[in-house]
């Protein structure tokens, strides 16, 4: 593996990032705790899909080491079908509200809707997760009036059909100019780079091959400047290239984790909290002692 880098964070990072009044600090690897408030994510999908069932499962990921605890009500699984906003609205707002009260970390709001990212943020939700990177009609402005961070994420197509034969000519240019329109879009709308992460989108309208790109490349989307997200645990590409079912890909998704952060990624997204936090540990304490490799 390439040896860990020595050099200081992006300046982007050296600040924790505000969400809605609660810090969070990206001048280390940290965990976001998955929490699919829904029927049919691909993972797990009607595991929390009752109130005090997320907000146990919440307060165990906060007991486990998550930074911050992204929240969902739509599945954005190859396939799924899009949810009313008012649903996701149904789903979401009394976790956040229940969640909010009683956690000291985080809350994050992953959703493409400007209805709900209002509701969401009211309720106490500190950062916006779009997997749509705010092109959805509203979702631009909604952030901007929010005035949180916001995490913006490449997808080729939209989740009913983007691994239907996704193409790309030069996958990391393709990606890296993607995120960058993005950044300026949020600009000229008033969201400072202060409050954007950046998230490449592994497994969303991508291959194998273009996952196993992009993560070759990551330090190139880190030159962004920008806190880099990645979410690549318990990923179907993991499935397709050691013939794992779901519940069987936590050596491999812990794997990835790290080789992202060794690549720069700042904020691993993992359903598996607990195993996640000790090896983003192991890599913090390598960092923090300022052991380098031979002939460094």
């Amino acid at each position: 593996m390439a040896p860990i880098p020595s050099a200081a964070p992006p300046a982007s990072t050296e600040l924790p990032l505000d969400c809605n009044g609660r810090p969070l600090d990206l001048s280390r690897p940290q965990v976001m705790g998955v929490l699919n408030v829904t029927p049919d994510s691909f993972s797990d999908g009607g595991d929390f899909f009752s109130v005090d069932a997320a907000c146990e499962r919440a307060l165990a990921m906060q007991a486990e080491g998550a930074a911050i605890i992204d929240i969902g009500g739509e599945s954005t699984r190859p396939g799924a079908e899009p949810v009313p906003a008012v649903e996701e609205i149904r789903r979401v707002v009394p976790v956040i509200e229940t969640l909010h009260a009683q956690l000291r970390i985080p809350l994050s709001i992953d959703t493409q809707k400007a209805e709900v990212m209002r509701a969401a943020v009211a309720a106490g939700a500190g950062l916006i997760n779009d997997v749509n990177a705010l092109r959805a009609p509203g979702a631009l402005a909604a952030a901007a009036e929010c005035r949180v961070p916001v995490c913006l994420m490449h997808m080729q197509g939209e989740p009913r059909s983007m691994q239907q034969q996704p193409h790309y000519d030069e996958v990391l240019t393709e990606v890296s100019d993607f995120l960058r329109q993005r950044m300026a879009a949020c600009e000229a709308a008033g969201i400072g780079r202060e409050r954007i992460v950046l998230d490449p989108g592994f497994g969303f309208g991508k291959t194998v091959q273009h996952n196993l790109q992009l993560l070759a490349g990551l330090d190139k989307l880190a030159a962004l400047g920008q806190p880099l997200l990645v979410g690549l645990s318990r990923k179907s590409m993991i499935g397709k290239l050691l013939r794992l079912e779901v519940g069987e890909r936590l050596p491999a998704s812990l794997a990835l984790a790290l080789l992202a952060v060794e690549r720069g990624a700042v904020l691993v997204r993992a359903h598996d909290v607990a195993a996640t936090w000790q090896a983003l540990q192991m890599v913090a304490a390598l960092r923090d002692s300022g052991a380098q490799a031979p002939g460094r």
